[in-house]
């Protein structure tokens, strides 16, 4: 169950030639997939990528009628290496994932694509997450696209230009015979615009006639001699047909200006940004126009030198605005003006910041400079008023690290593991990728590395067996089905490991946003689920396993205990099982609302604190750290400390309740239920415990008068 479903809005996927699109970025995406004869699209889900797969997902039916084939792919290397189908028939193929992590994972399948060429278009769509709102280590694909020689496209985020893009990227990749990168930043994924579509066209060769004709090309092959003509090919003949293509179609933009001593060389994915910058600065407007000449990189590798000549002539400074580390196009930049005896002054770094998210408010200072030095008559006299300083947001907006969401049933996990380390000591817990990552922050602060997806169990394989302490590793359902089982749990096997693997099964991918994986219980008709996790494991090999439910922290706490004491032989796997709380409200919700509607009876379970009660420890909070427990004031007159208190946002999961009788801490937490729709019965009980309760409340009363008396 995707965090978000595009059912509705694949309707618009069937619009035809001179018919108005309306849409976001992904939609827009995948109608220009089909618009271009694709042939089979495959992915790996990711953010800012995730909703892409989501809606080819809800699009597989209209998929289907254009003999489309789509799968969820296992990896980003399994969706790679399906590209291998473009190697030797006219197929044209797309694939998915966030990068540069899901590049990473596909880079064996990805550089031997690279090296033996395509004959159709192969495109690779990438989920660009670069910046202070990333959750990703901070790497640019700009590096891979160059290593491995794969054109990259970086187009500004306005439909017909996305669209553009990844029609001109199969067209691209054809005529050099190489695969084509295409980035897409979270803002360019949720852009909302519109362009006139054209028809959908069913892929004009398809699998089944590549399937009755099977072809083989011996230069193709990804072994010596082939490759090291694979070599020349890629420098003399694919590369200089992509500057020729690039510069024939016009792929990057000129934008003229009557400041024509100064220009800007920008990344097409940063245009609105620094458009903004310049409208901010009294230079440009909303619609386009900018005094400044712009030339815009939608090709950001490779770059065309003839355009830079063109462009730079006559210009006393031009200014690169690329966001990230290495400077790849400024240097490129000053090696082609050089070789031109050109002398404008190339400025970038010097101006802008080497590392971050370039923002409207970093780019208006960097062009500011830009303007004072190079063209001080340029800006506006009375600049506009600036945003606030982030020395003054920071004292007013009190810092939110990243958390489990309400009800998540890795709380009670982590809380189980930071009470019994108050028995036994800290432990080396080698984490991994996914909601369980947010364990290394606070309230938990559990996790000493986290080297990738699902090799959580691998992080740990070097301390294994080292004394008498064991090593913990945690991994999630997604990370073990992505290459946890062979990485992690086949590895240990093999080398005799004696440390302990938590695997967190909640059903789903839950961190890119709720997709199925192969354990999900209801993975749809069109795919397999309900594989198990605890088979999949004894199956490589691994005799100690044991599963516990995730909410029951006594149980979890014994099966912790066990695996940490147990004089059992190699490694020990405890598969903690609890439904994502977001899939499963989203799943219950719907059905509630009909049930009540519908006059059925319906119980919800509420948890609170009794003000009363509560001492002001607020250890539960220190424990559990769920987003619906927060703090309001003491009612008691004599005491300051604020109590705890349970806000509406509370699911019913019962993990503070649990952690305060497991940590013995308190009896303040009460368990309340909603009741809609109460039947007579109910009506009779809901009589007499009022009746009974009014009846105590009120000698209790008396008493306390008489002895105030």
């Amino acid at each position: 169950m995707a965090e978000r479903s595009f059912a509705k809005q694949v309707d618009s996927l069937r619009l035809g030639a001179g018919e108005e699109f309306r849409g976001e970025g992904i939609l827009a995406v995948t109608k220009a997939l089909l618009q271009s004869g694709v042939a089979y699209v495959g992915g790996y889900q990711g953010a800012p990528i995730s909703h892409l797969m989501d809606v080819l997902a809800d699009a597989e039916e209209v998929l289907a009628e254009l003999g489309v084939h789509f799968e969820a792919s296992a990896s980003e290397a399994t969706a790679a290496a399906m590209l291998a189908a473009s190697i030797n028939y006219p197929l044209r193929g797309a694939v998915t994932w966030k990068s540069t992590v899901g590049t990473n994972v596909a880079s064996d399948a990805l550089a031997n694509l690279a090296s033996a060429g395509v004959q159709g278009g192969a495109l690779i769509i990438l989920g660009e997450d670069y910046g202070e709102g990333a959750s990703i280590m901070q790497e640019r694909t700009h590096a891979f696209a160059m290593k491995s020689q794969m054109w990259l496209l970086d187009p500004r985020p306005h439909l017909p230009e996305i669209v553009r893009a990844v029609e001109q990227g199969f067209e691209l990749s054809e005529a050099s015979h190489t695969p084509v990168m295409l980035m897409l930043r979270i803002r360019a994924c949720h852009v909302y615009g519109r362009f006139v579509a054209s028809d959908n066209r069913r892929p004009p060769f398809s699998r089944a006639e590549a399937l009755a004709a099977p072809q083989r090309d011996y230069g193709r092959i990804i072994l010596p001699p082939s490759t090291y003509a694979q070599e020349r090919e890629k420098i003399e003949q694919r590369f200089p047909a992509a500057e020729r293509f690039v510069a024939e179609r016009r792929l990057n933009e000129t934008i003229d200006g009557d400041a024509g001593e100064i220009g800007i060389v920008l990344q097409g994915g940063l245009y609105n940004s620094v458009l903004r910058a310049l409208e901010l600065l009294g230079c440009a407007d909303a619609f386009g126009s900018s005094r400044v000449p712009l030339y815009v990189l939608n090709v950001t590798y490779p770059l065309v030198p003839e355009e830079w000549v063109r462009f730079c002539t006559g210009k006393r400074a031009v200014l690169v605005v690329e966001e990230g580390q290495p400077e790849f196009i400024e240097q490129a930049a000053n090696q082609i003006l050089r070789r031109n005896d050109l002398s404008a002054r190339l400025l970038g770094k010097e101006l802008l910041p080497m590392s971050g998210e370039y923002t409207v408010e970093v780019l208006r200072k960097g062009i500011s400079a830009l303007l004072e030095r190079w063209a001080p008559g340029l800006a506006v006299a009375t600049a506009p008023r600036r945003p606030l300083p982030a020395e003054r947001l920071a004292a007013l907006v009190p810092p939110r690290p990243s958390g489990l969401c309400t009800g998540c049933p890795e709380r009670p996990l982590f809380a189980a593991m930071k009470l019994l380390q108050r028995q036994t000591g800290p432990w080396h817990i080698s984490a991994d990728i996914g909601c369980h990552s947010f364990a290394t922050l606070p309230p938990f602060n559990m996790g000493n590395s986290i080297m990738g997806y699902g090799l959580g169990p691998a992080g740990a394989s070097a301390l294994s067996s080292a004394g008498p302490r064991r090593a913990l590793a945690v991994m999630g359902d997604g990370g073990f089905w992505h290459n946890g089982l062979t990485s992690g749990i086949g590895n240990a096997v093999f080398n005799r490991h004696d440390d302990v693997t938590i695997i967190v099964d909640n059903n789903y991918s839950a961190a890119t946003g709720g997709q199925d994986i192969p354990s999900s219980r209801g993975a749809g008709v069109r795919r397999q689920g309900n594989n198990s996790i605890v088979a999949a494991v004894r199956g490589v090999g691994v005799r100690w396993v044991r599963r516990t439910r995730t909410y029951d922290m006594q149980g979890t706490l014994a099966v912790l205990r066990e695996a940490l004491s147990t004089k059992d032989a190699g490694p020990k796997v405890i598969v903690a099982e609890g439904e994502c709380q977001l899939n499963r409200q989203r799943r219950i919700r719907p059905l509630t609302r009909q049930a009540i509607q519908k006059g059925e009876r319906v119980v919800q379970e509420r948890f609170g604190v009794d003000p009363d009660a509560c001492t002001g420890d607020h250890s539960c909070i220190r424990l559990s750290g769920c987003p619906s427990l927060t703090i309001r004031p003491n009612p008691d007159p004599l005491r300051s400390d604020p109590v705890a208190h349970v806000d509406h946002s509370c699911v019913g999961c019962g993990v503070c309740g649990e952690v305060a009788h497991a940590a013995v801490l308190c009896p303040s937490f009460y368990r309340a239920e909603l009741l809609f729709n109460p039947t007579r019965r109910d009506r009779l009980l809901a009589w007499l415990r009022r009746t009974v309760i009014g009846f105590l409340q009120r000698r209790r009363a008396r008493r306390l008068l008489r002895y105030a008396v």
